[in-house]
């Protein structure tokens, strides 16, 4: 595989999530057979979009809004507002809702004890515990609906645009919601912003209270390679799940929602993460360096400068289907002399019908030095004349 930047790629996860936000969900005629579930396929290592289907549907997040929960909390604790030492205390709502007395998930912390920050996210993604959602919530907002309003406010900042999150627990609630294009950006922000955190999805177990349990994610295990990172279920929705993995030297980010039964959830999950070396291919599109096209430069000494990529553009692609996809190369035109070399002014983008599916930096291939008197004017003249728009090829 080609190594490409991380922060690069991470954009292109995050763009290409915005493309299919923007769909709107087609409505078939009335037939007899279910809708199908809905599933994302992203290849996060270079940002491509490898499948999606009703990705835009809402569904309640079950267990799946703890993801948020950890997301948020892990910027806590990059910014310094916290630490892993913090301690927060366990309240009686905390442990009657949360807790051994509720029934559910729990981490089994003791009424009244103070528990570190650290713990509470073993806790969180270990045990999918609610009292340690809980815990989390009251130590950073003072209440669940408080620290729901920061949920919803970081879901707004990295672009989930059909979520909204009610509490941190994912308990279902009305007007709980998010999609699984929306789940596969915050998995993938997870992933770039708080890698550093990310071996705790994977902890075979954990101990607490003189309590042990084993890893409670139900993807873990079952499908081969998967180290993270969560599962739920909701009484409308049905079983989700969000689940990473290496696969043949990528990174892999998979979204499966609206199964009937856990089982069910895990094959989907599994299907999806094989039909990688199945049914996709790597296409080198274009050599390192290949001239890709051309930027209209204004008033410098030459009229147009060629556009390159850094580094080859190889893109996954479904195997016999690369007649279903288009180029296109996007640049905000004319670029004004003096343009500097390996300055970055555009992109290419790999498109499926509306979507896109890839995309890569351009940048200049060349320095264009300011033009003469002579050849300025005429520019100024064409542009008087005829204008500049948005480059398009």
């Amino acid at each position: 595989m080609i190594a490409r930047k991380r922060s690069f790629a991470v954009l292109a996860v995050l763009f290409v999530l915005t493309a299919l936000t923007g769909q709107v969900a087609a409505q078939g005629a009335v037939e007899e057979k279910p809708p199908e579930t809905p599933l994302l396929l992203i290849d996060f290592s270079t940002g491509t979009l490898l499948n999606s289907r009703n990705a835009t549907v809402a569904i309640q997040p079950g267990s799946t809004a703890k993801l948020m929960t950890a997301a948020v909390v892990f910027d806590a604790l990059s910014s310094g507002e916290i630490s892993e030492d913090t301690a927060f205390p366990v309240s009686e709502h905390a442990w009657r809702s949360g807790g051994a007395p509720s029934g559910g998930p729990t981490m089994f912390a003791a009424l009244k004890s103070e528990v570190p920050v650290l713990d509470l996210l073993k806790g969180l993604l270990v045990q999918n515990a609610n009292d340690a959602a809980i815990i989390l919530a009251e130590g950073l907002d003072g209440s669940e609906d408080a620290f729901a309003t920061r949920m919803n406010a970081l879901a707004e900042r990295i672009g989930m645009t059909g979520s909204r999150f009610s509490n941190p627990t994912g308990a279902d609630a009305p007007g709980a919601v998010t999609t699984t294009a929306d789940l596969g950006r915050l998995a993938a922000f997870i992933l770039s912003r708080h890698k550093d955190r990310y071996g705790l999805f994977s902890l075979p177990e954990f101990t607490w209270n003189g309590i042990f349990q084993r890893n409670k994610n139900p993807l873990l295990g079952e499908i081969a390679g998967v180290d993270g990172l969560a599962a739920g279920s909701s009484a409308k929705s049905g079983y989700n799940g969000v689940g990473s993995v290496i696969r043949a030297n990528r990174r892999l980010i998979g979204v499966v929602a609206g199964h009937p039964t856990a089982d069910a959830r895990t094959d989907a999950l599994k299907a999806l993460f094989d039909s990688l070396e199945k049914d996709y291919e790597d296409v080198v599109l274009f050599e390192k360096g290949a001239p890709l096209a051309q930027a209209r430069v204004f008033g410098g000494a030459q009229s147009s400068v060629d556009l390159l990529a850094r580094e080859p553009v190889e893109v996954l692609l479904p195997r016999g289907s690369k007649s279903d996809y288009r180029l296109r190369v996007i640049y905000t035109g004319p670029l004004k002399a003096p343009v500097e070399r390996g300055k970055t002014v555009g992109e290419l983008r790999v498109m499926r019908d509306r979507t896109v599916v890839f995309r890569v930096p351009l940048e200049t291939a060349e320095a264009v030095e300011r033009g003469t008197v002579t050849s300025r004017a005429a520019d100024a003249l064409r542009e008087t004349l005829f204008g500049w728009w948005l480059d398009e090829g």
